[in-house]
């Protein structure tokens, strides 16, 4: 039986506070009916004796303590899903927004799923090529992987994002098996527009399923919209055998919308303000990612974040990278200096990259040559400080070679068009061609069988 309140006790931003209230439970969606009989969603997000705190969806704006009931429905935020949901757009609590009909389906699904258990997860095998030469080489995303892009304020991620949305192709999924979900969070309406039209340009947009919460949008709506993402994610594999790709930005965005409602609920704040248990939440969203045992689908994770201040060690890039498995780092010189994408390759990795290439998955030389465009790049960082010491004309021939080796590396291998879609093979013959301006004994990353195939091509 659906339980009423027949008035509002408080308002306060978007929370209402509502007493005498029993049997309910955290992250229900309540019903908020006004005078003209218009429903506004909500959802409980604190619970104290028998008082209850809820956070309305459409705002507070127009509501009056009196003359509202608010019914309690009983259950958590769901919403429906089928494979029609390929191709649309929704909102960050999946309603659809594309002027289309809405999704027709039988069940409707919880969207506070839980992380996969390691036991059931099944080692991440098998690459996915992005097209872009620095992914694909140096820092490979694998399949059920979490890998995530650290950007700052005015970085071209966005243009990355759907680069990688419009090239992405894992092996083995050609058959109309591999699909693509965005989801963005706080995004301006003109980033919308922008991701929308380019998917629409490229052809892409059927295969891609996109929750759009706006920098306008209710802040619950925010914390709502990554996990409607990911459970589209799982139904999509896990149901009908898909290999999904996820794209969650800005993460940023999502945790400032955490630290927002903690301060609403006067919560004790921790690092910079953020919640104590941003961890634990930002876990439960990166640990529902991966592949599962007796399932054919797989989930591969690829969420952006903006470094507040570009800063490495702030709290949500520090705590999304003890969760996720490496980090691909955007500099700010690079792009400075007209580099796309800008990616700053030595404080990037990927932890699962060596199980998913090599002879059996890309090509047997890729390991060797990657530890070897890492070790060589580090050293060009080290003679460029050098020659400002010393100047550039002073350097050794074998010096000089390295910087040739950096300006090149930057121009060519780390440099590419927005449109430029490069197969793993393109990118492992330019790395060698790049590496060949080098003299072959400082390759002492590369078996010498290896060098001796590859070396000069």
């Amino acid at each position: 039986m659906r339980k009423e309140v027949l008035q509002i006790d408080k308002i306060e931003g978007p929370l209402i506070i509502l007493s005498e209230v029993e049997d309910v439970s955290y992250g229900e969606i309540i019903d908020i009916i006004v005078e003209d009989n218009i429903i506004r969603k909500g959802k409980v997000v604190k619970i104290e004796k028998d008082k209850v705190l809820a956070e309305v969806f459409e705002g507070t704006s127009g509501l009056s303590t009196k003359n509202t009931r608010v019914r309690f429905t009983g259950s958590p935020l769901k919403i429906p899903l089928s494979k029609g949901i390929l191709g649309r757009t929704f909102n960050g609590i999946g309603k659809a927004i594309d002027l289309d009909s809405p999704i027709i389906s039988k069940e409707k699904y919880n969207i506070n799923g839980r992380p996969i258990n390691p036991v059931a997860r099944v080692y991440p095998r098998d690459y996915i090529n992005t097209g872009v030469s620095a992914i694909d080489c140096l820092m490979t995303l694998i399949r059920g992987q979490k890998l995530p892009i650290f950007s700052g304020n005015g970085l071209p991620h966005n243009e990355l994002a759907v680069q990688i949305v419009k090239q992405a192709k894992i092996r083995g999924a050609e058959g109309g098996n591999f699909a693509i979900v965005f989801g963005a969070m706080g995004v301006r309406h003109d980033d919308a527009d922008y991701f929308i039209k380019s998917f629409k340009e490229s052809g892409v947009l059927e295969r891609v399923v996109m929750y759009l919460n706006l920098a306008d949008d209710p802040v619950i709506e925010r914390i709502s919209t990554p996990r409607c993402a990911l459970t589209a994610a799982e139904y999509l594999a896990f149901e009908h055998d898909m290999h999904i790709l996820v794209i969650l930005t800005d993460m940023t965005s999502y945790c400032e919308a955490l630290r927002e409602l903690s301060a609403a609920r006067e919560e004790v704040p921790s690092r910079k303000g953020y919640p104590g248990y941003m961890y634990s939440d930002l876990a439960g969203i990166y640990e529902r990612a991966g592949q599962l045992k007796g399932k054919a689908g797989s989930i591969t994770l690829l969420p952006i974040l903006t470094m507040p201040n570009d800063d490495i060690t702030h709290p949500i890039p520090d705590l999304t990278g003890f969760i996720t498995e490496g980090q691909i780092v955007l500099g700010r010189e690079l792009y400075q200096h007209n580099i796309y994408p800008p990616i700053s390759v030595l404080p990037s990795l990927s932890r699962l990259m060596k199980d998913g290439i090599g002879e059996k998955y890309t090509r047997e030389d890729h390991e060797d040559l990657a530890n070897q465009i890492f070790s060589s790049y580090s050293k060009v960082q080290e003679i460029r400080d050098l020659a400002q010491i010393i100047g550039e004309d002073d350097l050794s021939e074998t010096d000089k070679k390295y910087m040739e080796f950096g300006r090149k590396f930057e121009e060519d291998f780390l440099s590419q068009r927005k449109d430029e879609n490069r197969s793993i093979e393109e990118s492992l013959n330019l790395a060698w061609k790049l590496l060949s301006i080098l003299p072959i004994e400082e390759l002492d990353r590369v078996d010498p069988k290896i060098a001796e195939k590859y070396y000069g091509r």
